[in-house]
């Protein structure tokens, strides 16, 4: 932890002070007192150099040690044992310098009193804000130590819910390999070849929290090939995207997984032909991805809770602190559609 006299600002704030005290003491010996300036100068230097030593060795003994318990008596104690060691020296060395002149050693012997208490008081107080400093020390240590460690559990949890989704999707197409080997070999060996690509571009990608929505379109229009080739002329795509979104910001493969979720519910229970629509447009303060899809009234994902959708909405979550910012709605029974919004901040890398 640093120490406060470490710090420039605080040393010279603290010989500043020592100066003052200085001043004013042999400025109170010289004109009030009334005695000649070399008495004045040397009992005011004497005892504030004590003082200012035993401040700093105050300091340094609290950055190295300070009692959890007791604070307070183990805090008086030091101060009255450095102000009876500093009171001592003062007065030996003092007393030796002007051991000929009787009307000092009266004075000194009747401030010495008030000596005491004044070096107490001043040890005491530098006692007190060294705990003090100390104490928001550990507390801010404490406080950053916290944060790390929440910082680090969500990003665990971050790239656990992204790595869940690719295995999911793995799955999927790994299977649907294996069925166009038996019945189509040249479309299963397209589809291992972009799914080799997709994989490799997810591999560059993992580390990349923030996109601009050109890579995201690129990476979904990947995997929107290989889904082509598992569904053929099944499967239709209208997709959209201002020119205006191009150079804004989303998270990493977030989009994959809604895509997939409105594929997979849009045509694996029919045979016939299905349009996936996807509009990437620009609204205040967000970017609105807007993916529709077909669906089966009767089907129990109608209601949005997927594993991906569940993933993505606590991902968004982790990531923003809003549960609204993804959004679905069935509309005539027959057409299901997922809306994503994400936050534009011009310091994107900030989010974490």
């Amino acid at each position: 932890m640093v120490r406060p006299l470490s710090i420039p600002k605080i040393q010279k704030a603290t010989l500043a002070t020592a100066l003052v005290f200085t001043a004013i003491s042999l400025l109170t010996l010289h004109y009030v007192v009334h005695f000649n300036w070399l008495v004045s100068v040397v009992d005011g230097m004497v005892n504030n150099i004590f003082l200012l030593l035993a401040c700093i060795g105050l300091s340094n003994m609290m950055g190295y040690y300070q009692p959890k318990k007791e604070r307070v008596m183990y805090v008086l104690s030091i101060t009255l044992a450095l102000t009876l060691i500093i009171i001592f020296l003062a007065k030996y060395l003092l007393l030796y310098f002007f051991s000929s002149a009787d009307n000092y050693r009266s004075f000194y012997d009747f401030s010495l009193a008030f000596r005491g208490v004044l070096c107490f008081v001043f040890l005491a107080w530098c006692a007190m804000a060294n705990i003090l400093w100390y104490r928001l020390g550990e507390e801010s240590e404490m406080r950053e130590r916290l944060f790390t460690a929440q910082k680090l559990a969500k990003e665990a949890e971050l790239n656990k819910l992204r790595h869940q989704l690719q295995p999911h999707f793995l799955f999927n197409s790994l299977n649907s390999v294996f069925a166009l080997t038996m019945i189509n070999p040249s479309e299963a060996g397209v589809m291992i070849t972009k799914l080799a690509s997709f994989l490799r571009g997810t591999l560059k990608r993992d580390d990349d929290i923030w996109v601009n929505v050109a890579e995201e379109m690129e990476y979904i229009q990947l995997y929107l090939d290989i889904e082509k080739v598992r569904f053929s002329h099944r499967l239709n795509l209208d997709i959209n995207i201002d020119e205006d979104t191009l150079n804004l910001s989303l998270p990493g493969t977030l989009l994959q997984p809604i895509v997939e979720n409105a594929i997979k519910f849009g045509l694996y229970n029919t045979s016939a032909k299905v349009t996936i629509k996807i509009d990437v447009v620009s609204i205040p303060n967000f970017l609105q991805i807007t993916v529709q899809n077909p669906f089966d009234a009767e089907m129990k994902a109608t209601g949005g809770t997927g594993f991906g959708l569940t993933s993505i909405k606590r991902r968004l979550y982790l990531l923003f602190a809003d549960q609204n910012l993804l959004q679905t709605q069935a509309v005539d029974n027959n057409l299901y559609i997922t809306i994503l919004k994400i936050p534009q901040k011009n310091d994107q890398s900030s989010i974490d």
